[in-house]
């Protein structure tokens, strides 16, 4: 697969399945529209955050390479963002929550490449540029909170899924892309939040990922920080909303101190938030999420982490107690007093030790699927893992050796010892056997006609996690959305609109105003495109406090568009107090 992308010292550490979400960076298909959206929220930001945002916003503006006046490249962010060990890469739009916490983890922030359309300027449903690279990437110049962004995808990416948290995904996916085109209809949007709706009411128990899905929205995207009574704010969908970061801080929304409890609570990305939640500081967040981790099949493992990964339906792993990592598809657990006796995954299957695939047990070789018991030896103290070379001389564990093992549970395994392969302390971690059958009571497990049987050493199950446990064992895993935002089609207006929008940001750009050329724009903005209300703000601007009858005419134009009168008077107020850029 040919890459659309430059590595650097960060991302050349990505893992190859990571790579067919990133995209180039279409910077060609931003308009000048586009140009002065950005900085018109960019601006109006930096104007109301400084009072309400947390230090680490407006002080690492600078650190991460977040221009004011045009849409960041990722190229210049990168050169950057290594000077703090992270990259950031291109995507379109939501990518699969496993993904999206896997480039977490590797020091990578996805930015999804689409920009909001000036019909969307306050908030947008869709993960779009400014969401993205101002409002996720500053905070990471903090040390603390960057190293909890980390350790969440860290963890993240081991959560496992239920076989709904796709559909989920794929559902929320295209809602955003519907909301964000301004071409759809009004039905087309009420049957996608519909059909949202049906799948989160279907959802039942939450999983893993759901949780952890949970705790991210209500602190990296969602998050207050210090006190609850006096917040301030450090989440990327707040500070990337012009509206919603105006009205988050007002008594209207509930605050609530931040716990483990947030894992449980659901959210609505269509709607402005009725509740928020505060923490105290950045290490409390890393607290809680120890916490959860704690509750993970991750760092649990037994009976109830299979279970988990049986109904994912997704490729996972089991470690044992020996550190053999079992990978696949798990379909089937056989249980004997709420312990896991009898494990077997189904397909591609492959073995591992530390996360390295052990040679001659990947997915060519294991291609229908992988079962072994789990436990001890019945009448015997001593499990097969903790015997010596002596103790498996004694019981007949060696090889060539032709033997009946009897487990704890009822199941049997009756062959041939072939070979045997130990970890790096000498543990014996797998046996293999020829003419061999296993059986649990009267159901047959394995026949001998199948082939070799390779039997899992491991007295039990300690760990269990989404994904395999090597990340060369498993080529595509994580599948590519077939839903793609849409690129619009603009009309020769909206192109004729785009271009006066670029003459204007060329005068600025150039610091010489010509009234003229100002004049004639603004003519035509009146006659051709009176419901566009940024540009004559962007003209006033130029032309402010020059004592003109330009600057009255267009200022008695903007206070005429009472549609937009919010959003212009906001704009005025900053013109008035000559913010600089």
């Amino acid at each position: 697969m040919e890459l659309q992308f430059k590595l650097n010292s960060i991302t050349k550490r990505l893992p190859r399945h990571l790579h067919k979400f990133i995209l180039k960076q279409p910077y060609e298909y931003y308009t000048a529209q586009n140009q002065a959206v950005w900085r018109y929220v960019m601006r109006m930001s930096i104007d109301s955050l400084k009072n309400y945002a947390h230090h680490s916003f407006i002080e690492g503006l600078d650190k991460v390479g977040i221009s004011i006046d045009e849409i960041p490249r990722m190229e210049g962010m990168n050169r950057i963002l290594k000077d703090i060990g992270w990259a950031a890469v291109s995507v379109d739009g939501f990518i699969p929550p496993n993904a999206f916490m896997e480039f977490q983890a590797y020091n990578v922030l996805v930015i999804a490449s689409d920009m909001r359309t000036i019909n969307h300027i306050e908030y947008t449903p869709a993960p779009d540029i400014i969401h993205e690279s101002s409002g996720h990437a500053p905070i990471i110049a903090n040390p603390e909170y960057a190293e909890y962004l980390r350790r969440f995808g860290e963890i993240g990416s081991k959560a496992i899924s239920s076989k709904r948290d796709y559909e989920l995904y794929e559902a929320i996916r295209f809602l955003s892309i519907l909301k964000e085109n301004p071409n759809s209809t009004e039905i087309e949007i009420e049957n996608a939040e519909q059909k949202v709706l049906e799948i989160q009411n279907e959802l039942g128990e939450l999983s893993e990922m759901a949780q952890i899905r949970n705790m991210h929205w209500w602190s990296v995207e969602y998050g207050l920080i210090g006190e609850i009574d006096n917040p301030k704010i450090y989440g990327a969908g707040l500070l990337s909303s012009i509206g919603e970061s105006e009205l988050c801080l007002q008594d209207t929304v509930k605050k609530i101190p931040y716990s483990i409890d947030v894992a449980q609570v659901n959210f609505d990305i269509t709607q402005p938030q009725p509740q928020l939640f505060v923490t105290p500081d950045f290490a409390f967040l890393s607290k809680v999420l120890d916490e959860f981790a704690n509750t993970m099949a991750l760092r649990t493992g037994g009976l109830k982490s299979i279970k988990k990964l049986i109904n994912s339906g997704n490729i996972g792993t089991i470690e044992l107690s020996t550190g053999l990592q079992i990978s696949g598809v798990f379909t089937k657990v056989i249980e004997d007093n709420s312990l896991p006796i009898y494990i077997q995954t189904t397909g591609e299957t492959a073995l591992a030790y530390r996360e390295k695939e052990l040679i001659g047990h990947g997915i060519d070789y294991h291609t229908e699927g992988f079962g072994s018991p789990i436990g001890k030896l019945k009448g015997i103290n001593l499990a097969i893992e903790d015997m010596s070379p002596k103790d498996l001389e004694a019981y007949g564990l060696y090889e060539g050796k032709s033997i009946e093992l009897n487990f704890e549970g009822g199941v049997t395994v009756k062959g041939e010892i072939i070979t045997g392969q130990r970890n790096l302390q000498g543990k014996i971690i797998l046996i293999s056997f020829k003419n061999c059958t296993v059986t649990h009571k009267d159901l047959i497990l394995f026949k001998p006609e199948w082939g070799i049987y390779d039997m899992a050493v491991g007295k039990e199950v300690v760990s269990g996690f989404s994904g395999p446990a090597s990340m060369n064992s498993f080529e595509d895993r994580t599948e590519v959305s077939k839903a793609k935002t849409i690129k619009i089609n603009y009309s020769p207006k909206e192109l004729k609109l785009f271009d006066l929008y670029q003459k204007v940001r060329d005068l600025r750009t150039n610091g010489k105003v010509d009234f003229e050329i100002l004049e004639s724009i603004f003519i035509i903005l009146q006659k051709d495109f009176s419901s566009d209300w940024l540009l004559p703000l962007e003209i006033y601007e130029l032309v402010y406090d020059s004592n003109t009858n330009l600057e009255k005419v267009v200022l008695n134009y903007l206070n005429s568009l009472d549609k937009f009168q919010k959003l212009i008077q906001n704009g005025l107020k900053l013109i008035q107090k000559k913010i600089s850029v």
